[in-house]
């Protein structure tokens, strides 16, 4: 068994701006492979395990031989995944700041049932240090979409009010 953690990383963006990026994480351009997510049923149990149950769309370029064989160079997936998250990805209020968030990342990698089991581990763990550096860039893309979304919102909102203001005003004089 491996156990790996990054050290800790802080978000310049209040907790509830990093969760909710954090459910909308997929798809992003940092992982095209993922085009697609439908959250099928998410829940915490009274341990405080998250459970969700997702369908993800892939696209996977393949080898020139695959494209040979079945005459196209990308393929569609779709994946039902069942995951419970015993949480090891943490992201907490900044003690001094409330405009920032920390993230702490863990995690526990047994490979059971084949041979090789400490270098499958040592594999994975590096797999996953390499894709943490992704996922925070991933991460600071959604926050910055659901912003530019909100204020997208706000200012057409805005617009709307003042066009009968703007009448009513005209109307007045």
């Amino acid at each position: 068994m491996k156990m790996w953690t990054s050290a800790e990383f802080v978000f310049d963006h209040p907790w509830e701006t990093v969760t909710t990026a954090a459910m909308q994480k997929y798809p992003n351009p940092m992982d095209p492979s993922v085009v697609g997510v439908d959250v099928l049923d998410r829940h915490t149990d009274p341990s405080g395990k998250l459970h969700s149950q997702r369908l993800l769309s892939t696209e996977w370029g393949l080898p020139s031989i695959m494209k040979s064989l079945i005459g196209s160079a990308r393929t569609k997936t779709n994946v039902q995944e069942h995951s419970v998250v015993d949480p090891r990805l943490i992201y907490k209020p900044h003690p001094q700041d409330p405009e920032k968030t920390i993230l702490t990342q863990e995690a526990i990698i047994s490979v059971q049932g084949v041979s090789l089991r400490s270098y499958l581990e040592g594999l994975t763990a590096s797999t996953i240090s390499s894709n943490a550096s992704k996922g925070l860039e991933a991460m600071e893309w959604v926050i910055h979409k659901l912003k530019a979304e909100t204020e997208e919102l706000v200012a057409s909102a805005r617009g709307s009010l003042r066009t009968p203001m703007a009448v009513a005003a005209f109307v007045e004089k």
